[in-house]
């Protein structure tokens, strides 16, 4: 994962962390079974003395703007892990192509090697009347090979 996208990722989970805080402070229940008392956000079960629910606190100052920073947030991390993708995928087409024009680089170099060879054979076994014209058919393979591949 990238750096900067370390950040706001971890400003959403904060947000829901704190979001799902508020959410679970509903009813408390204070049950007594078999002389235990129990607390718990459920209603008291079968057989159970309900001794009381208990009063939640309010939640604090700026709560409900937290919904809608979580919210922000959150599509801020989705607007920015799809860019990332869009990156991704662009650098992997990118990729392929530059593979791709490789592959043809390498076998048109293969080629005009292997025509480089056939001329200078030629020109090694050409008798005197057909020797010019092999020599410069080898040096013409040879200066091919050497302008498109470099060698």
């Amino acid at each position: 994962m990238n750096h900067h996208l370390r950040a706001p990722c971890a400003a959403v989970l904060c947000a829901a962390a704190l979001a799902a805080n508020h959410a679970v402070a509903q009813s408390v229940y204070k049950c007594t079974v078999d002389g235990k008392i129990s607390y718990s956000d459920l209603p008291c079960p079968a057989g159970a003395a309900a001794s009381s629910t208990l009063a939640v606190p309010k939640a604090p100052a700026g709560a409900e703007g937290a919904s809608a920073d979580l919210q922000r947030m959150q599509k801020e991390s989705a607007a920015l892990q799809t860019s990332r993708q869009k990156v991704e995928q662009r650098e992997a087409r990118e990729a392929e192509r530059a593979a791709v024009a490789a592959a043809a680089r390498r076998k048109r170099c293969a080629k005009l090697a292997l025509t480089k060879q056939w001329a200078d054979e030629d020109a090694r076994s050409a008798t005197n009347a057909n020797a010019d014209k092999a020599r410069l058919r080898a040096k013409r393979a040879g200066e091919s090979f050497s302008l498109e591949c470099g060698h």
